[in-house]
């Protein structure tokens, strides 16, 4: 087995010990897993720079991660099933999705403890910084044939939102890939006004790899120096030489063998869950979603004695993305547009690309060894208006539905952002919170998470089919472009449409066919895919995919996308990830005085009761089709009325 121990450094009480329901208390183990694969193995085919790692006598390549471990205090009680939460950038995401948690060890509502859920994080990211908290990986290099560090080039793309001389080489100041030569007269830096506009190219003598201490510029091959300033709302792009090559591939490799060990070890191996666990399901959000989506691209859903090791999956908000995470010099974290993790297949089932003449599958791998998963691929509007989540059910060009495989379910939750939304109207943790000229998307659609969960679970424990995938389609009219609802928002009071639509290309970058090491740095850009979103209703509501009682019983005009503040630069760019909240006028003479379309609170309901009334039923009507879970009855009412007299008070002012 891969695993050779996992050494627990750490026994704790969970939530102070608090009990959640007839499961009881829970504990929570930290410590660290150590691996050993060999890179002959059939099974590790596919994992780039494996075959240039380190390895010990018997050939084996050796690493690590850190492990947190959540398990009933008597494991006997448990449901038998595993939940992995595959870290976002080193944190935890599960509990603040499914429980509604506000910290990400907090217990929130309890859901999955209740349930009698084991939840696993570990770390499978190289490049996370050293920060308390944080679950990283720990990876080997790659040496070149004479056993010395491999350079090539790279490029960071960022878009600062204030005024800078000094960028790290890294996004998210996660730890950045080194400039091999500080006076490389070969490196290029330029700046875009967006990022579908021409790069110019600022002269070499004008920037440098520098920092600023104090008012003293000093060389530092981690950071990027622009004497004039980075300007906010800008897009920049440095392309460079890199030396060192970490085998962060292996983050793929170790969520499946943690997964296997905890499924099929043994006591005396170590396994603190041996003879508990019956099923394996695994979770990510955005970009942890899209490295489930590349973990199925790879095949890697068996492990190197050909077990299964999911029997389900639920990817959130990754869209047809997949990311840097089985590439040399890759950068999982990063937000570039002209990224590998924008490549050709992002459809479940076989599809040729009439552009390229290309024939791939994002199952077509798994679909040969038969370990083909249940998977419910889960979006937002802003996955729609990103530009790519339309691709997972739609051909190329934007003209035919495409039906998704027997295993899989496509459910996109309307009128939703990002992240789920509050009624404190922020990011909820995004980058972007703060940064637009609407307030964010208030939609909470964790309660639908919910549901999907224990539908996959009983998919795949007693056979009984979730509902039928929900998202914008061709055939119904409900997949428009997305200027085609530009009217419908610009007829809204101070509601600002984007000047710039977003979209993504196919794209070049000269890869190698055995590996993915890139070798034509930026790339070329081909022909764009086709771009589209749900169609919305009068009130520029979506009508398209599932609608919680926000979207189906209006307070406000909802949408996934938001634009950038003036104040932060790059003003009628998309916020990617940010949605916006245009709450309706309250009563029928303040919609006349700014002549606004929408009619208004007091035009649609009769009182508070008689809204109320409405979303009872609309919510009822959820749980009959299996999208809603009944507990979750109060939870949907309770922030109605929340929102109802929030909205009625705003709508005053």
């Amino acid at each position: 087995m891969a695993v050779t121990a996992l050494e627990i450094k750490s026994r704790s009480p969970f939530a102070h010990g608090q009990i959640f329901g007839d499961i009881g208390p829970y504990q929570q183990f930290e410590g660290t897993v150590h691996f050993a694969v060999d890179p002959h193995h059939p099974g590790n085919a596919g994992i780039t720079d494996l075959q240039r790692a380190p390895r010990d006598a018997y050939g084996l390549v050796h690493y690590s991660e850190d492990v947190r471990l959540l398990q009933p205090a008597v494991p006997q009680r448990g449901n038998q099933r595993l939940l992995l939460d595959v870290v976002n950038r080193g944190n935890p995401t599960v509990l603040t999705n499914f429980n509604s948690a506000v910290g990400r060890l907090d217990p929130g509502n309890g859901f999955l403890m209740r349930q009698g859920y084991t939840v696993i994080w570990c770390g499978w990211q190289d490049d996370v910084p050293a920060t308390p908290g944080l679950l990283r990986i720990h990876v080997p290099e790659a040496l070149d044939s004479a056993g010395k560090p491999i350079s090539g080039k790279i490029a960071v793309m960022f878009q600062p939102a204030t005024s800078l001389q000094v960028h790290p080489l890294a996004d998210r100041r996660h730890r950045p890939h080194p400039a091999t030569d500080l006076h490389d007269h070969d490196a290029v830096l330029t700046v875009q006004d967006h990022d579908d506009a021409p790069p110019v190219t600022i002269p070499r003598p004008q920037w440098a790899f520098a920092r600023l201490e104090g008012a003293r510029v000093v060389p530092d091959a981690a950071s990027v120096y622009l004497a004039s300033g980075f300007q906010p709302g800008k897009v920049y792009q440095v392309v460079y030489s890199t030396t060192g090559a970490a085998v962060l591939d292996l983050g793929l490799l170790a969520l499946r063998d943690v997964v296997a060990f905890l499924r099929y070890g043994t006591t005396e191996e170590g396994n603190p869950c041996a003879g508990q666990l019956r099923y394996a399901y695994g979770f990510g959000r955005s970009q942890s979603g899209r490295c489930l989506r590349h973990f199925l691209y790879l095949g890697l859903n068996q492990d190197e004695r050909q077990r299964l090791v999911f029997d389900g999956l639920l990817p959130l908000v990754a869209g047809g993305w997949r990311g840097e995470f089985n590439q040399r010099f890759g950068q999982p974290s990063n937000y570039n547009k002209y990224s590998v993790k924008n490549l050709f297949p992002f459809h479940d089932t076989m599809q040729t690309d009439p552009d390229t003449g290309r024939t791939d599958g994002l199952l077509a791998r798994l679909a040969v060894h038969g370990t083909v998963p249940k998977i419910c691929f889960i979006n937002t509007a802003s996955e729609y208006w990103g530009g790519h989540a339309a691709l997972t059910h739609t051909d190329l060009e934007g003209r035919h539905d495409l039906a998704p495989a027997e295993t899989v379910r496509l459910y996109h939750f309307a009128g939703t952002q990002h992240g789920p939304g509050t009624l404190q109207f922020t990011a909820t943790g995004t980058r972007d919170d703060g940064l637009g000229q609407h307030t964010p998307n208030a939609v909470d659609y964790r309660p639908l998470l919910r549901a999907a969960l224990v539908n996959l679970d009983r998919w795949v424990t007693t056979g009984t089919p979730p509902p039928p995938s929900q998202h914008p389609r061709l055939d119904d009219g409900t997949a428009v472009p997305p200027a085609h609802t530009a009217a419908t928002f610009q007829a809204i009071p101070g509601m600002h449409f984007p000047m710039h639509l977003r979209s993504i290309a196919r794209l070049d970058f000269g890869l190698e066919t055995a590996e993915e090491i890139l070798t034509l740095l930026p790339p070329r850009v081909g022909k764009p895919y086709a771009t589209l979103v749900s169609a919305v209703d009068a009130d520029g509501n979506e009508l398209a995919g599932i609608r919680l009682p926000d979207i189906s019983v209006p307070l406000a005009t909802y949408t996934g996308w938001n634009v950038r503040h003036p104040e932060v630069g790059g003003p009628g760019q998309i916020l990617a990830l940010l949605g916006s909240t245009v709450p309706f006028p309250a009563t029928r003479a303040e919609r006349q005085a700014t002549g606004d379309p929408r009619l208004s609170i007091a035009e649609r309901y009769a009182s508070q009761t008689d809204y109320l009334h409405q979303v009872q039923h609309a919510a009822e009507m959820l749980v009959q089709q299996g999208y809603l879970l009944a507990e979750d009855l109060p939870t949907v009412a309770d922030q109605a009325a929340q929102r109802y007299e929030l909205f009625w008070r705003w709508a005053r002012k």
